[in-house]
Formats: C-alpha cells, sequence, structure tokens
C-alpha cells in the first residue's frame, strides 16, 4: 500500500538526528557506488520547467523528485519511492518540508566531518526555511553556544533568532549587518538567494567553516572567489552536479574545479578533509540527486517501526 505522508507529517516525525545521519549514509552509498545518483534533469516547458532529480539504492529501491519552475501559488514538490525489486510504489511525499530538511542535512554532516570538534558559534546569512534547517541540523551535531543571524529584513530576521531560542534552546541574536553576523564565528551558513555576494572572506575568523546552500554560478551568488581563494579545504556533496549546470558551479571551475573534492570521500576516509585548526573549510551543497528519496525510505522505515511499536 502506498503511503502519502504531507508537510506535517515529516515535520512531527523527522528530527534532525535521524536526518543527518541519514544524509551521512546516502553520501557514503554514493561514494561507494551503491546510491546511482545522476545529475538533474530540466524540461523547458514554455514559461517554466519541471525538474527531475533520481536516484537508485541498488538492490534496495529508486525513486525521484520532481518540482517546476512556473512560480504559481500553490505548487508542490513530489518525492516517489519505488520498492527496487516489485516497482510498487511505497510512499509520495508532497510539500517542500522534506527537500528542506534532507539539505538541512547534508549541511549537517558537513559541519560535523569538517569544522573544529569545538565550533560552538554559529552565524547565518538568510532567514528562510533552507537557513533554518541549516541551523537545526548544525545543531545536532555540535553542541552550538550562540547563533546571530542577519537577513534584509529586521522582523524575519528577529523572527528567526527568536525561533532558534525557542525550538533549539540556543542563544540567538538578529544583528544588522552580514560581516556582524559572521565575524568571530567558527561555523558561518549562506543560505539566500542573492545575486551578488554579501560574505567578505576577510571576515571570516581562521578556522571556521562555511556551508554554502544551493549551486552558486558566477555573478549568481552570495560570495565571490574571495571565498574559493582563503579556503584549504573545498569540497562538495556532488562535484560532477556542480559541473552539469550551465554556466557550472563557481566551485567547479578553474581555477577551484580541481581541488573541488567529494565529502563523501571525506566520509569514506578516502581524502582528507579539515588537518589544521587555522584552516578555512567550505562545503558547496548542491544537493545530491536521490538524497530526497533516500531520506524518504528512512522516514517510512521510522513511521512504520513507530506503529508496530
Amino acid at each position: 500500500m502506498t503511503v502519502l505522508i504531507s508537510d506535517a507529517e515529516v515535520a512531527a516525525a523527522l528530527d534532525a538526528k535521524t536526518t543527518v545521519d541519514a544524509m551521512r549514509a546516502a553520501l557514503l552509498a554514493g561514494y561507494e557506488g551503491r546510491l546511482v545518483a545522476p545529475p538533474r534533469a530540466a524540461v523547458p516547458l514554455g514559461g517554466g520547467r519541471m525538474v527531475l532529480t533520481a536516484g537508485h539504492l541498488v538492490g534496495q529501491w529508486y525513486g525521484y523528485r520532481a518540482y517546476d519552475t512556473f512560480g504559481h501559488p500553490e505548487t508542490e514538490q513530489l518525492v516517489v519511492l519505488h520498492d527496487g525489486r516489485t516497482g510498487a510504489v511505497r510512499a509520495v511525499a508532497v510539500g517542500e518540508e522534506l527537500g528542506s530538511r534532507r539539505t538541512g542535512g547534508l549541511g549537517g554532516v558537513a559541519v560535523d566531518a569538517l569544522a573544529r570538534p569545538d565550533a560552538a558559534t554559529l552565524g547565518v546569512i538568510g532567514s528562510g526555511g533552507q537557513a533554518w534547517t541549516q541551523v537545526w541540523a548544525a545543531a545536532a551535531v555540535r553542541s552550538l553556544r550562540e547563533v546571530t543571524v542577519h537577513s534584509r529584513s529586521a522582523a524575519r530576521r528577529e523572527a528567526f533568532a527568536a525561533r532558534v531560542r525557542a525550538e533549539l534552546d540556543i542563544p540567538a541574536r538578529a544583528v544588522d549587518t552580514a560581516r556582524a553576523a559572521v565575524r568571530d564565528r567558527d561555523v558561518v551558513v549562506l543560505a539566500t538567494t542573492s545575486p551578488t555576494p554579501v560574505l567578505a572572506a576577510a571576515d571570516l575568523a581562521p578556522g571556521s567553516h562555511v556551508n554554502a546552500v544551493g549551486f552558486k554560478q558566477r555573478d549568481r551568488a552570495e560570495f565571490a572567489a574571495d571565498l574559493l581563494d582563503r579556503a584549504a579545504v573545498l569540497v562538495s556533496d556532488s562535484p560532477a552536479q556542480a559541473t552539469s549546470y550551465a554556466p557550472p558551479m563557481l566551485a567547479a571551475e578553474p581555477p577551484y574545479g580541481s581541488r573541488l573534492g567529494d565529502l563523501g570521500a571525506v566520509l569514506a576516509g578516502a581524502a582528507p578533509g579539515r588537518t589544521g585548526a587555522d584552516q578555512i573549510s567550505v562545503f558547496c551543497s548542491v544537493g545530491l540527486a536521490g538524497t530526497e528519496v533516500f531520506l524518504l525510505d528512512r522516514l517510512v522505515r521510522l513511521l512504520a517501526t513507530t506503529a508496530s511499536g
């Protein structure tokens, strides 16, 4: 029987630790070749596109996420999980929550793998849903003692800080500038839609780790090449996807592409991560294809265990 899962059910069932653990397993599966995850496909439809990302955990399941770019007020994402042996549709998730938590979980894995073990302060630029799940997941892998947030809207950044205090029980404050948000922070999250840089790499403290969320192309990014120049460790959850965009992600272009590593390889011990306390590490998140389906499978298993218990 197919299970239909809503945003409310995703939010109620998926905690940060479960999500981060699932994304760590997905990244390792991708690196080891057990998760087949080709770059996304997009079909132009006149006035918008349908976008598809698909994945196959060999011998277990396959599935896809589909969304459109028409900008309609009631548009929703769809994640579909098929049984890998029978082809039956096991579950369908409708809405934004699964994908957003998936992205946050990938960011949490990056923080756990690359940030200093004693990282305790986090600065975030952006106050939307993607910014929230990044902080939510980071708090599951590090004992944060303070969060600072900046975004263009004073009301939104104040509300974001209040939510961090209320839901994560972490001291948080809104600040007036991006520089104030990232200065002296151990972990920095960039989660905006700004097409122009809002971060100056010179404002980062030695030893900080940066999560940049979403594909960031030349002239379409909230950071500039100075961040990549300063990064001693530069990784993505999918270097192959990073090069598949047109134009490619900034971090996948010369001279950076030759040193853009795979977070899965770091997790597997096949590539170095941070090797010094003062190094700056940067994670360029693209959303490894198939990870939404991976998380939906984990959620279905969790719900089944809860129901049987």
